[in-house]
């Protein structure tokens, strides 16, 4: 019998919470979880907080196979989401070649200069892996 590999699902930011924002990802990325095999256990939307976004983390982490965060990655102040998984895990957050490439790029090509607060958006905890989207 096949391992049955499962997941949760941190969605992220006090604009979802406040209603500001409405979600767009648990829905798609659902579809492509069951798609692939991936058993969709648990979605949590917490607040833009280190300690809220670290206990969450460490809360599911010990319980499925793989943890997919959306929001808080942006060039704002509040965008906290790599520091705090790199801090759950007790890793440091990096620079990643491959998302500052993509990010440089993508920056470029529309003429918008790419920021020290935007070059930010390209760091993730060390061991994290990067998913095109």
């Amino acid at each position: 019998m096949p391992e049955i590999v499962t997941a949760a699902m941190l969605v992220i930011g006090d604009e979802i919470l406040s209603g500001r924002t409405k979600d767009k990802n648990i829905g798609h990325l659902a579809d492509i979880m069951t798609a692939i095999g991936i058993d969709l256990k648990e979605v949590r939307i917490v607040p833009d907080e280190e300690d809220e976004i670290v206990a969450a983390v460490n809360a599911v982490r010990a319980r499925y196979t793989y943890v997919f965060t959306t929001g808080g990655i942006g060039p704002t102040h509040d965008d906290i989401t790599a520091d705090s998984i790199a801090e759950a895990f007790g890793v440091p957050c990096e620079y990643d070649a491959k998302a500052y490439a993509l990010l440089e790029t993508s920056y470029a090509s529309r003429g918008i200069e790419f920021t020290e607060a935007r070059k930010r958006m390209a760091r993730m905890p060390r061991g994290a892996d990067h998913i095109d989207n």
